[in-house]
């Protein structure tokens, strides 16, 4: 808990919070998105609603921070664990009336601190296509898009883009059975669910390590003699590469 230099503070939400956050969540999206009232009304309900909000503040690996200033929720941040050391972004949230004042990056930099407190030591982030402010800001901080994705959304699909943090090489550092290998995001390999990214012992890119699955954030080292490669944690896979006539 702590302030932003202003009258703001950041806090974890709390049970009274929700029908502000429900509020915050909908002018942000108005303002943000080209999003008709059927799919705002039906993401509040379906992100928002009282059930959901109950099981993100008792979730442990959730994060759910508000900016309150003089009592009054102005913005909020929805994070999570989603997979070994890796804490994401889901949403970030400004009302629209309060934006310009840094709250966004505040709100930021708290969440990044918490997820490292959960056991997070590195940060995605995701935000739709279209919100051009919303990738905007994640570039301002430092990261870089590293895939999309789709969520649906009142019965639409939409563009999400993932957002990983930039690293002077190009490759993001991550820790393997007490080993640094690197995750190339630029050269990928088309997965059923979601890409592959290759993944080097070094950061010059001469020793294959693996590969990173984006759909969940882990390594998945093993390929067959076709060329197949499948994730074991959430089944993603990559086509074989070349056939052998005992497959035909």
């Amino acid at each position: 808990m702590r302030s932003n230099g202003t009258r703001m503070e950041l806090r974890r939400a709390e049970p009274a919070d929700k029908p502000a956050i429900r509020d915050v969540a909908r002018r942000s999206l108005q303002a943000s998105y080209s999003l008709g009232p059927q799919a705002i009304t039906g993401a509040i309900e379906e992100w928002y609603g009282e059930a959901r909000l109950d099981e993100t503040l008792a979730d442990e690996e959730h994060v759910l921070l508000v900016g309150d200033e003089d009592g009054q929720v102005v913005g909020f941040s929805e994070s999570t664990l989603a997979g070994e050391g890796i804490g994401t972004l889901l949403w970030l949230h400004v009302d629209p009336a309060y934006r310009g004042r840094a709250i966004g990056s505040s709100l930021f930099e708290e969440t990044c601190a918490h997820l490292e407190e959960i056991g997070a030591d590195r940060v995605h982030g995701r935000v739709l296509a279209d919100n051009a402010d919303g990738n905007a800001f994640y570039r301002s901080q430092g990261f870089q898009q590293a895939g999309e994705e789709t969520v649906e959304i009142a019965g639409r699909t939409y563009v999400e883009n993932r957002y990983v943090e930039a690293h002077p090489s190009g490759r993001e550092p991550i820790e393997s059975d007490g080993v640094t290998v690197f995750i190339d995001h630029d050269a990928t390999e088309r997965g059923s669910v979601d890409a592959f990214h290759l993944v080097y012992t070094d950061e010059d890119s001469d020793d294959l390590y693996g590969y990173y699955c984006a759909n969940c954030g882990t390594l998945a080292n093993a390929m067959d003699a076709m060329g197949r490669i499948e994730c074991d944690h959430c089944g993603n896979a990559r086509k074989p590469t070349r056939w052998d006539s005992a497959y035909l």
